[in-house]
């Protein structure tokens, strides 16, 4: 922001005015606020010319009159004073060293006039701020309390304590940090922790709470988010420092808390040089680009540098939506875009051969528990068949590193959905000696927000005012964020040599119930009064607990802390393309029971109707 020319002249015209007056009172406090002796007066007047010629050509040099009183800060005071220091350095050669009169200016008028100096610039200025920052104002609408005395906290209370239109007014912090209690920021104290924000609210009488705690662990923002659920207040908070980081918000960006805060896990740190190489300059090929975890694949390698990327997807609008979306925010990148269905080998060869990858992503997959339940034939299509033509195109087509994603779901699975994953692990742990291909599976739990998952779905029902429905009240998942698994699933593609399955680090899991409550409580309504919470019982292919790997597999670390390498105990069948053709024929003839047999005799842990 720059001030008018107009504002310009003014600003500099006062700080010329300010150096006679400086001047002229070092003598009145030489002489002890008396009159000031006649043989010293005119001499000094006879000076002032030259005073004001040097010190205002130091003003214009170093810009003062281009700041802006309104934002006036600690740089600006530094550059008043650097102004009359550089301007008495000369002054004091001239009037002490090369006049023949130096000895009727007292020593001691220089450092004086140098102090007033700075208070008459440097006072004006910041009295001025003060004054808009504090400027009275009709009685505030809301009085808000921060979470959070650190760095973005004192931002937040700059810009609301600068903010024209007083409708929110900061008026104290909490702070888990006891060393910071009773110090002030702003003006405003440090007032206690965390634990006693109800006694605080209700002494203060708070209208919002603001969390500025952008670096807040989830274990730290799940504590501060139940603190203010008891205070029945609504809340907010800033974004997240690695959102900032990336440029998807400001500091300044407040929003909900959302539930992501509560059962996403800490920002993991990734090996991202070994990553980018693995993907700068290479074709990618990614498989179900349009599904949550596919696009958000897609989004990541475009940040990597791929040379080219191929997405295909056989739903039409979300296909649409990803190219649309990459062809605005990676524009440099070479994007082809295919609509295929994997379970069609023939178009899925043609894809391979002509766009050549050096990766494939292979995310394409159903995975809606109940419903494939009653379509057993469409779920192997797309899951086991899509699969097995997808790697079959990659060991003719010579492509270097297929990474499979999998699913928790795959382990001693209940549900074809599981069974079907399961399958797709064990091809891709049968066929690493065929061709130049490296296959990699990376298995993990739940993605919070995905397609077809509970968190949209509980987002719905609030908006209908609810019930929200849960199968059981001890029913647990794994959850991790979309971009998390995404991270994780390309470091793990970084780390594997080929035949391995990867398991990612889950954390611990998640009552289902939990997530329901606190999705209510979030959304600003209380559970059970407002919006009540129904169980409904187990729905087919559900089990209450996911696992991560079998009781046969032995976890062995890994270069990252958070993914983990299966030894398995058991060997994988050597050959399965019999069984394969055998359930890929079952298709075409849509044998059902056929197709129930060959699983169960390709994955004998698989058993169906499992209901507790």
């Amino acid at each position: 922001m720059k001030p008018y020319p107009g504002k310009r002249f003014a600003v500099f015209l006062h700080d010329i005015m300010a150096v006679p007056l400086s001047w002229l009172g070092a003598y009145w406090l030489r002489f002890n606020l008396e009159a000031i002796p006649q043989t010293y007066l005119y001499p000094g007047l006879q000076m002032l010319v030259l005073v004001v010629g040097i010190q205002g050509f130091m003003f214009w040099y170093f810009g003062l009159h281009r700041g802006v009183w309104r934002y006036a800060s600690i740089p600006d005071l530094l550059r008043i004073g650097q102004s009359i220091v550089m301007a008495a350095l000369p002054l004091a050669v001239i009037i002490y060293l090369l006049m023949p009169s130096s000895s009727i200016v007292p020593r001691s008028i220089l450092p004086m006039y140098s102090i007033l100096l700075l208070v008459l610039l440097g006072g004006p200025r910041l009295i001025y701020r003060w004054s808009k920052d504090y400027k009275l104002t009709d009685s505030p609408e809301k009085k808000v309390l921060i979470i959070g005395a650190g760095d973005a906290g004192e931002q937040l209370v700059r810009d609301l304590i600068r903010s024209h239109d007083g409708d929110y007014v900061p008026v104290g912090f909490l702070d888990d940090d006891e060393s910071k209690h009773g110090r002030e920021i702003h003006g405003l104290r440090v007032i206690d922790t965390v634990t006693n924000i109800h006694q605080v609210v209700a002494q203060n009488n708070i209208d919002l709470i603001i969390i500025a705690i952008p670096s807040a662990s989830h274990a730290d923002m799940k504590h501060i988010v139940e603190a203010c659920e008891h205070t029945l207040l609504p809340f907010i908070t800033m974004p997240k420092v690695s959102d900032v980081i990336s440029g998807k918000v400001t500091v300044n960006d407040l929003r909900e808390v959302s539930i992501e805060d509560l059962l996403g896990r800490d920002p993991v740190s990734l090996d991202w040089q070994s990553i980018r190489a693995g993907i700068a300059g290479k074709a990618v090929f990614v498989t179900g680009g349009g599904g949550s975890i596919g696009s958000e694949l897609c989004r990541q390698i475009c940040r990597l540098g791929p040379q080219r990327l191929l997405i295909i997807d056989h739903n039409e609008y979300s296909l649409y939506q990803i190219e649309q979306e990459i062809r605005h925010d990676y524009p440099g990148v070479s994007l082809d875009m295919r609509l295929i269905n994997v379970s069609d080998y023939q178009s899925v060869s043609r894809a391979i051969k002509q766009f050549a990858p050096d990766i494939i992503f292979h995310a394409a997959a159903y995975k809606h528990v109940p419903m494939l339940e009653a379509h057993i034939r469409e779920a192997v299509l797309n899951n086991v068949i899509g699969t097995k033509n997808t790697i079959q195109s990659a060991i003719e087509n010579n492509v270097s590193n297929f990474v499979l994603i999998s699913t928790d779901k795959a382990v001693n699975p209940t549900s074809i959905m599981g069974a079907t994953k399961r399958i797709s692990e064990i091809m891709c742990q049968a066929f690493p000696e065929q061709g130049r291909t490296r296959f990699i599976t990376v298995r993990f739990g739940n993605v919070l927000n995905s397609a077809g998952s509970v968190v949209p779905l509980f987002r719905k029902q609030i908006e209908r005012g609810g019930p929200l429905t849960v199968t059981h009240p001890d029913m647990t998942r794994y959850f991790m964020t979309i971009p998390e698994a995404c991270q994780l699933i390309l470091q793990a593609k970084a780390i594997g040599r080929g035949g391995e399955i990867f398991v990612l680090d889950m954390g611990e899991s998640v009552k289902i119930s939990y997530l329901a409550e606190q999705m209510i409580l979030l959304s600003g309504k209380e559970v059970g009064k407002e919006i009540e919470i129904i169980y409904t019982g187990l729905r087919p292919g559900e089990k209450l607990y996911e696992e991560l790997f079998y009781s046969s597999e032995v976890l062995d670390p890994t270069s990252h802390h958070k993914i983990r390498l299966v030894r398995s105990g058991e060997q994988v069948h050597a050959d399965i393309s019999d069984a394969l053709n055998a359930l890929e024929q079952a298709c075409c003839s849509y044998e059902e029971a056929r197709i129930a047999e060959i699983i169960s005799d390709l994955v004998p842990e698989y058993q169906r109707d499992i209901t507790s």
